[in-house]
């Protein structure tokens, strides 16, 4: 770990204060920086890199033998590296049981134009996503299954959210990840030949009926309403999966999972 003179032990210090303003997402927005709290996620965020402009550390809270590493490479990279007490570093950080580290680093700020496809690619669309921790597993199990890039489309929560990185575990960095509209989503679609085949509890087709194989988006929306009318009508094909107790859905993020596996299933046989 870097040598430092000075630890910062006031929370009433100024580069707290900014950091825990980060919390909020008028401030994300207004500053264009975001946190990143986690071993995993600081460590994704600079593997994939998007590297961190200060990162706060506090050894009383390291849960393993690497974060000196990984604070050194931080260090190289540009980061200004801030020691800290533990009161002061309980007070910047928002896990219950914190790692001893947490990053700010610009937002992500991606447009389509920077999302390159391959001959089939597998695309996620998440539509008006209300939960922070929901976005975050997506995020996670679109990595895992091999997604090339996913679509916020008429945002409820941001990706810079602080509780999406913690969820996503870092893979918010693996990906690329863009904001954009459902009707820029839907051009974008079209103009790469892309199939978009919608989720719905309404769908007469079963999942395991429809044809990943090809170029797909997978498109979800919210818990509690569903896809809007312009993505059902949109759409390519509609699809449920089938619920056979009381419950009449799934968890929009375990929903995901399930199809992206399906995905992943048919294109991998």
């Amino acid at each position: 770990m870097p040598d430092s003179s000075f630890t910062i032990s006031s929370p009433q210090n100024p580069r707290v204060k900014s950091a825990v303003r980060l919390r909020r997402r008028s401030h994300r927005d207004e500053s264009g920086l975001m946190l990143i709290e986690g071993y995993r996620e600081v460590k994704r965020a600079l593997d994939n890199g998007h590297v961190p402009i200060e990162l706060f550390v506090c050894e009383d809270f390291f849960i393993g033998k690497n974060e000196p590493a990984l604070i050194q490479a931080c260090s190289k990279s540009g980061a200004e590296i801030h020691r800290c007490t533990r009161l002061v570093f309980e007070k910047i950080a928002y896990r219950d049981r914190p790692e001893g580290l947490v990053a700010i680093a610009p937002q992500l700020r991606l447009s389509l134009t920077d999302v390159v496809l391959s001959n089939a690619p597998l695309v996620v669309v998440a539509e008006a996503t209300e939960k922070p921790g929901n976005l975050g597993t997506i995020l996670r199990s679109a990595d895992a299954a091999g997604v090339e890039c996913v679509l916020v489309c008429d945002r409820c929560t941001d990706i810079s959210n602080p509780n999406v990185v913690r969820a996503s575990i870092g893979t918010l960095f693996s990906l690329p990840v863009v904001e954009v509209s459902s009707e820029q989503a839907i051009l974008w679609l079209h103009e790469n030949n892309i199939r978009a085949i919608a989720a719905t509890p309404h769908a007469q087709s079963h999942y395991f009926e429809a044809d990943f194989a090809g170029p797909t988006a997978i498109v979800v929306g919210t818990e509690q309403y569903g896809l809007s009318d312009v993505w059902l009508q949109e759409a390519d094909l509609q699809v449920r999966i089938p619920m056979l107790g009381q419950a009449d859905s799934l968890n929009v993020a375990s929903a995901t999972t399930i199809l992206l596996y399906e995905a992943m299933r048919q294109r991998h046989s």
